[in-house]
């Protein structure tokens, strides 16, 4: 399997919710770098399952699109737009990039830049 193959699986699993499918893209020692935000990089696939519990139950309706993607070497860039409504009712949109890894047919390593867009519409 294609590196754009796991990524294209991983795109279906999130805007599925289908929870078990996405944790399947991801190997057991995964480790997500959080440039932005490292307190909250982590290790492991359980943290995968329960980072995106919490999500789908936040953004019930989430969409996850792949803008754009490219390779380099043994890592594949990724651009990423994450769409829905709160179970609050407020519109979510996320957006940023994701650098990975692939190694036998799942996500070992990633370096994440995603966050919630600011809402230009108050300013």
């Amino acid at each position: 399997m294609s590196s754009a193959e796991v990524l294209d699986r991983m795109q279906q699993a999130m805007t599925a919710h289908d929870l078990e499918a996405l944790v399947a893209c991801f190997a057991g020692d995964y480790e997500c770098e959080m440039p932005m935000h490292p307190a909250l990089s982590f290790v492991g696939r359980d943290n995968v399952r329960r980072n995106w519990t919490g999500l789908f139950a936040h953004v019930p309706d989430l969409k996850a699109s792949v803008l754009r993607s490219a390779h380099d070497r043994d890592l594949l860039w990724s651009e990423w737009e994450m769409t829905g409504t709160t179970v609050a009712g407020a519109g979510y949109l996320a957006r940023g990039v994701a650098i990975l890894r692939v190694e036998d047919d799942q996500v070992a390593w990633a370096r994440f830049y995603l966050d919630p867009v600011d809402d230009v519409s108050a300013t």
